[in-house]
């Protein structure tokens, strides 16, 4: 299917895929990109979409901003039509909400299947939800002017969009919490220093940047990124014996494949 021709095209997601590469790409920059229920249910469905040709998966931003977070009407008594506000939520059961959250949760997940490598191109403000769409991918490049924050404590709320695990897995608890209670910037050369980021560029070259390294993981043999996805992915929650173990275990698989007596 040619690049230009979107798969999806909804909400303030559009979706296209030129073989192994899809790239998803929000469409709203007038509003910075902010976010919705209706952009995150578009979000689940562009995972939805995606044929297996795909290795890598690309999410980027039209405009200046990558993302400014969630759009604060979801707070007002109106809400968005035909949704509920999330005043109407939190009025409902425990039930009812713990499955409307979890629900959006959907669209920041699937990013971290073992079967693709995903890669955030950042640029500008990438706030509260903006940033933990980021954090959702396996691997963020970013502009030099990108500026993080994780602003949801500083409303009474939590990060809830799946956010806080990778944030810990990345920069560490203390430093993650920090950032969290304090709602404060991390800009591009704290991005790269504490892991956040892969690399900053200048605003005019990320794309290249993102070519750059998607190419890079086409070079290499689908099957071996993706055995080596899944054991770093479980690395941190196995002991030592555990992850020795996962190791034998896929090398053996990719040896049997290499030798033509895998099933």
């Amino acid at each position: 299917m040619a690049a230009q021709d979107p798969v999806l095209d909804q909400d303030g997601v559009r979706l296209t895929v030129d073989d192994a590469i899809a790239t998803v790409t929000l469409t709203n920059p007038a509003k910075r990109n902010v976010q919705s229920p209706a952009l995150w249910r578009a979000l689940t469905e562009a995972g939805r979409r995606l044929p297996g040709s795909v290795r890598v998966v690309v999410l980027r931003a039209e405009g200046k901003s990558f993302s400014a977070g969630l759009d604060r009407q979801a707070f007002t008594p109106e809400g968005f039509d035909g949704e509920p506000s999330f005043l109407d939520l939190a009025r409902g059961s425990d039930a009812e909400l713990d499955a409307a959250i979890a629900e959006y949760q959907e669209a920041f997940t699937w990013w971290r299947r073992s079967d693709i490598l995903t890669v955030a191109a950042v640029q500008g403000h990438a706030i509260g939800a903006g940033f933990q769409l980021a954090l959702a991918c396996d691997l963020r490049v970013v502009a030099d002017d990108v500026q993080f924050a994780m602003r949801e404590t500083s409303l009474g709320l939590v990060p809830d969009l799946t956010g806080t695990h990778p944030l810990v897995g990345l920069v560490g608890y203390a430093r993650a919490l920090e950032i969290c209670v304090t709602g404060r910037f991390v800009l591009a050369e704290e991005a790269v220093h504490s892991g956040l980021a892969s690399i900053a560029v200048p605003a005019d070259q990320l794309a290249d940047a993102v070519r750059d390294l998607t190419s890079a993981v086409l070079a290499a043999p689908r099957d071996a990124v993706i055995e080596t996805k899944a054991l770093l992915q479980g690395a941190l929650s196995r002991d030592l014996e555990t992850q020795r173990t996962a190791e034998r275990a896929s090398q053996a698989r990719r040896l049997r494949d290499l030798a033509g007596l895998g099933e």
